[in-house]
């Protein structure tokens, strides 16, 4: 049998390893033995053509846009809660309305014990695993609507600059709730907001069930709003042993929200919730024709004059000696609201002395006459008014202010007659009518039926 055997390898002498020459360019040297690649197509395995990347379904393409706009989500969330309480809030003392207020702040505090309960990075509970993330959404959207509803009921209960005053504080807060610095307090604001609410609801539904407003009113509010925050506090307490937390994330800013509303209404800041004046103007003359119907009658205005459109009657008042100023006005109270006592009170801007008062005012006994109109009344200031600027004023007898109305008293020196015009304030509209609107509405005069003729005597 033939065999063969493989040559034997010779070792090779490790001295005669000649160091090779250092490679230039990436190119090997002149002569060397080495096979060179030559740059080309690179060969590409189809499979890695394919992405392997997961396509983002819509819910995450929501999530995303979510994340990116996150506090102008918030923004939008809270002005939402506003503006749908704009356009659906009924009088203040709709029993509809009381009942969503207190639905909505009972979903406000129950979110509220959820979030101390489970704080940011905590698994939320399972029942709410999928709707927790709106957590955020649902408490601007609730603290807005709130917050609006009770701030238009402050604004028709005053003038209007107090309350834009308030709801531009709210509105600080709620932004200041999204900076850094203060949610590292945790929700301090919005205990403190969710507080306020508190107590603006009961300010606004006691009045309505006593049929009454009055200090004790309002000081009854403040203590049913601070039982809600102790009922909170121990709730809070079962599930969060950290006294020293709650005292700082729910006790200071919950009872001190109280404290700062009982101030502001002794100081007259917070209008006397659920009177309103629903119509306030100046005139010439104020005349009671028929039952339920006044004629008021004011200067006519010349073309011109576009600003006076704006006007309630009278407001650029000329005056002839012997006259006086008519303030009229129609006061809205809930049904089965108790008699009442409103003060009228004129000031006079004087040269040297500023604003003065013109007296100690006029006490007027008004009452709800069961009609979304009102109670009308009118005053005159019992002198013949110098001209400058005049203020009249209307209050609540221990001095909360419900309306002001502000007109120039100029001289008049002509003797011809005025051209006059009239508007009639009825019962159930709010607003006065032109003459001539009013008495389009009227049904005609029946017509008197021809007497029956007689036959001639014999």
């Amino acid at each position: 049998m033939l065999t063969v055997t493989p040559p034997e390898s010779k070792p090779q002498d490790a001295s005669n390893e000649v160091p090779g020459v250092p490679v230039e360019g990436g190119l090997p040297p002149p002569g060397a033995n080495v096979a060179v690649a030559t740059p080309g197509a690179a060969v590409v395995d189809p499979d890695d053509l394919v992405s392997t990347e997961k396509t983002p379904t819509l819910v995450d393409r929501v999530q995303a846009f979510r994340a990116r706009y996150e506090k102008q989500e918030m923004a939008l969330f809270f002005f939402a809660g506003f503006l749908y309480d704009v356009l659906t809030l009924s009088p203040v003392d709709d029993a509809l309305t009381g009942v969503q207020n207190f639905v909505y702040l009972a979903i406000l505090a129950g979110l509220l014990v959820l979030e101390q309960r489970y704080p940011e990075g905590a698994e939320p509970p399972k029942l709410l695993a999928k709707v927790w993330r709106f957590r955020e959404d649902a408490l601007h959207f609730f603290l807005g609507s709130l917050l609006s509803a009770f701030t238009l009921f402050l604004f028709k209960s005053s003038s209007g600059f107090t309350p834009l005053l308030f709801m531009a504080g709210m509105f600080g807060l709620l932004v200041a709730n999204e900076l850094p610095r203060f949610r590292q307090l945790g929700p301090v604001i919005r205990v403190a907001v969710f507080s306020l609410c508190v107590t603006l609801y009961f300010a606004s539904l006691l009045p309505v069930l006593f049929g009454r407003v009055g200090w004790w009113i309002f000081t009854l509010s403040v203590v049913l709003g601070c039982g809600s925050i102790y009922g909170l506090l121990r709730v809070l307490k079962r599930w969060r042993p950290d006294e020293k937390a709650l005292l700082r994330t729910v006790a200071i800013p919950g009872f001190g929200a109280q404290a700062m509303l009982l101030a502001c209404y002794f100081l007259g800041v917070i209008p006397p919730v659920p009177l309103a004046v629903q119509y306030s103007g100046i005139y010439h003359q104020v005349k009671r024709v028929s039952p339920g119907v006044y004629h008021l009658t004011s200067e006519a205005q010349p073309w011109w004059k576009v600003w006076t459109a704006f006007h309630h009657g009278d407001q650029d008042f000329m005056v002839r000696p012997g006259e006086q100023p008519v303030y009229f006005f129609r006061i809205f109270a809930p049904k089965g609201f108790e008699p009442y006592r409103v003060r009228v009170r004129w000031f006079h801007d004087h040269p040297e002395k500023g604003w003065t008062a013109l007296g100690k005012g006029f006490l007027a006994s008004v009452s709800s006459n069961g009609s979304e109109g009102g109670y009308r009344y009118y005053a005159q200031p019992g002198t013949t008014p110098k001209p400058g600027d005049w203020r009249v004023v209307l209050e609540t007898e221990d001095g909360h202010e419900i309306n002001r109305l502000s007109f120039t008293v100029t001289e008049d020196t002509r003797t011809e007659p005025r051209e006059e015009k009239v508007d009639v304030s009825v019962l159930k509209v709010t607003k006065p009518l032109p003459l001539e609107d009013w008495q389009k509405l009227q049904p005609p005069a029946p017509v008197p039926a021809p007497a029956a003729a007689t036959a001639p005597a014999p």
